[in-house]
């Protein structure tokens, strides 16, 4: 999270108000009937929970056919990525925005490296973890990355993600003048890499707009904020400590926690979501220019991307 949000008095979720690895697989198990196919585990940093590989394990036991990815800022990867991979996880998406060591640091206020979040990718590609990279591109940050970082990851035979930057939460200084628009990003890389061919989406919830190289290597851009598309999501998002959010772009939740606990079945849990889900309204992408600036978003660092 953001360090000015992390002091001294800082106070964190007591144990029991986090949801068990065994809470969170009874939602996943809910929902396979309604047509759950894919899970993707977030966060926050997702590989600093401790023994995260034995909630994989749980999840792939529920049905083999579960597609289940992880997001991750790469540091720790090198470490966890075989145990995650024998344990049932299908694939990794790294966040990088920058391959510049000066540039990363400052963007991660951190001191670890590109070289140190390749090693980890280099790795999981080794032992055959398919690996994604996203990119949040802030106009005038770090828009010069989109080539090399495009260029390293081609090399690699990695797709990597641009996103346009997004005002999820209240802590990230979003303005409009700090959108690169994906428009503008290919263009740039038009200019570097020849021309590119739109690929047509397989699924219409799908999220990233692929396009191909002329190499035949893809490219993909998430454009939430010059072409939302609220009305094709079938995204919902389980927090940590049991409150599912029918959009990032949330303000609140729906309490699942207290449903868990009270002792609901599978097929109740099902019920409620599915109600949950039947009766929302969010278009908040598609309306963002009209809403008032007095929103409160639950943060990216609590609700994960």
């Amino acid at each position: 999270m953001p360090r000015e949000n992390f002091g001294p008095d800082h106070v964190f979720l007591a144990k029991e108000e986090i949801l068990s690895y065994e809470e969170m697989a009874s939602v996943v198990a809910s929902l396979l009937p309604l047509g759950l196919s894919k899970v993707r585990i977030t966060g926050g940093e997702p590989l600093l929970r401790r023994d995260i590989h034995i909630f994989i394990g749980l999840l792939r036991d529920l049905d083999e056919n579960l597609d289940i990815a992880l997001t991750t800022n790469g540091v720790l990867l090198e470490r966890h990525a075989e145990t995650l991979f024998k344990n049932g996880l299908n694939r990794i998406t790294v966040s990088l925005d920058a391959l510049d060591s000066e540039l990363f640091q400052s963007i991660t206020d951190s001191k670890n490296t590109p070289h140190e979040i390749f090693k980890g990718i280099d790795f999981a590609q080794s032992i055959g973890l398919p690996v994604k990279v996203n990119c949040v591109i802030k106009k005038g940050v770090n828009e010069s990355q989109i080539v090399p970082l495009t260029k390293a990851c081609v090399e690699r035979n990695i797709a990597v993600r641009f996103i346009e930057f997004m005002d999820v939460g209240t802590t990230n200084n979003w303005n409009l003048e700090s959108v690169v628009s994906g428009k503008d990003m290919r263009t740039l890389l038009r200019n570097h890499f020849g021309p590119l061919e739109p690929i047509p989406a397989e699924h219409p919830s799908d999220v990233a707009r692929l396009w191909r190289l002329v190499n035949g290597s893809t490219v993909g851009f998430i454009e939430s904020v010059t072409k939302p598309s609220c009305g094709n999501c079938s995204r919902a998002r389980l927090s940590a400590h049991g409150s599912i959010y029918t959009c990032l772009f949330s303000e609140q939740g729906f309490d699942l926690r207290g449903v868990l606990r009270f002792g609901a079945n599978e097929q109740q849990i099902a019920e409620i979501i599915r109600d949950i889900w039947t009766h929302r309204d969010d278009r908040y992408s598609e309306l963002r220019h009209q809403l008032k600036d007095s929103r409160q978003p639950v943060e990216m660092s609590f609700i994960g991307g």
